[in-house]
């Protein structure tokens, strides 16, 4: 699934072609999305001046006069800038148009979601219960040591909870453990402040350099220009289960937490 880096790289990707412009024509070929693609999405956007491209947490949020376009890149989509009159393929099934140029969301599984809102978009469902963001200033050591503080749950399970942080998920909330030196299996509430402050550089660290990687393209991914990340050659640990650790040569392990491959050295790592 696209996470942070994916969905910030698309937004970087999209924001100079289209921001400023007015969408010309909606196309969606198939609706049928994880939510139905509103009905009368064309008749609410057509003719108005996309103000603003920005992301909240895993959502891209395309800022139009009156509310917002919410877009869910969902496990395997994309969303990248085409020229209006390039053939869709089978997986293409939404097109917002900008005269000579189009937005088109790719959804192999259809498990994404295009949705509009009314007014202000961070009131919406999806969007209103959400935790602190870890690019922001806020998200510091102290914040997230007392964000931790009395959780049992596993510090790579309590990471990936969007109620408390946005966005560090599977692959990222791996990676950002080990270069922590934190066993992914500890408790989230057993991680004093010290560490708490290590853990919380880390992880800004690591999206930070995935970002700038252009994300992790595993299957589908690709940002807004149609170039896949290439971050996955950077990882320490995330898909090398037997693959000897980078720093210490010890063989990297893989346990499931949350019902997730979890990846991690039982030497840097240790509990």
């Amino acid at each position: 699934m696209p996470e942070l880096p994916e969905v910030e790289t698309t937004c970087r990707g999209i924001r100079p072609h289209v921001c400023g412009q007015r969408l010309t024509a909606l196309r969606v070929r198939n609706p049928r999305l994880r939510q139905p693609v509103p009905s009368d999405l064309a008749a609410q956007l057509v003719g108005e001046r996309l103000e603003a491209v920005r992301r909240r947490a895993k959502y891209l949020l395309l800022d139009f006069a009156r509310g917002s376009v919410i877009v869910h890149l969902g496990m395997s989509g994309s969303l990248r800038v085409v020229r209006a009159d390039e053939p869709a393929g089978s997986y293409d099934h939404v097109d917002l148009v900008f005269g000579d140029i189009a937005l088109r969301l790719r959804d192999p599984r259809r498990f994404g979601l295009v949705l509009w809102h009314e007014g202000d978009v961070l009131s919406h469902p999806l969007l209103a219960g959400l935790g602190r963001e870890p690019l922001e200033e806020g998200f510091t050591g102290a914040w997230l040591h007392a964000a931790l503080r009395g959780v049992r749950a596993p510090i790579k399970q309590a990471l990936m909870d969007a109620r408390r942080v946005v966005g560090v998920g599977n692959i990222y909330a791996s990676e950002s453990l080990f270069r922590a030196r934190i066993h992914p299996l500890e408790p989230g509430g057993a991680v004093g402040p010290r560490r708490a402050a290590r853990l919380a550089l880390e992880i800004r660290e690591t999206l930070v350099a995935a970002i700038a990687a252009g994300g992790s393209t595993l299957r589908d991914f690709v940002g807004g220009d149609g170039r896949p990340g290439y971050f996955q050659q950077e990882y320490f640990v995330y898909g090398r289960e037997g693959q000897p650790c980078r720093l210490c040569g010890t063989p990297v392990r893989r346990v499931v937490v949350g019902q997730r491959s979890t990846f991690y050295c039982p030497r840097c790592q240790r509990r």
